[in-house]
């Protein structure tokens, strides 16, 4: 059932929708690997795969740059990069860990979340 059905029942029913509109696009950039490894893992997903992704998030190294400037890479500790394959999977494995046992219907569409009752 979709969110705008759910609403227009709702109206012709009589009964209140409460509703929660999330934004995740720079939320998930401050997820530590740490923790986002620890979850992929208590998921039930090969550990080869967990080992993987590891070594993967642990080779990210970024830099700025101010005019010509270049400033020194530093280790990235939190979030994934912009583009890669393996980002929307990492953002699928720390969504749906907060996604379980929540109660109120969810509603997934890339970053966005609309969470109901």
């Amino acid at each position: 059932m979709t969110v705008c059905r759910d609403i227009t029942d709702s109206l012709v029913e009589g009964t209140r929708i409460d509703a929660i509109i999330i934004e995740f696009s720079k939320a998930f950039d401050l997820v530590p690997y740490d923790w986002l490894l620890k979850k992929i893992a208590d998921s039930g997903v090969d550990s080869k795969v967990v080992v993987w992704i590891r070594e993967f998030l642990l080779g990210l190294s970024q830099s700025v740059r101010v005019g010509v400037q270049l400033c020194e890479e530093v280790g990235v500790t939190s979030g994934a990069q912009q583009g890669s394959v393996v980002d929307p999977l990492l953002f699928l494995a720390y969504v749906n860990y907060m996604c379980r046992n929540m109660e109120p219907a969810i509603k997934l569409f890339a970053d966005d979340w609309i969470i109901y009752r």
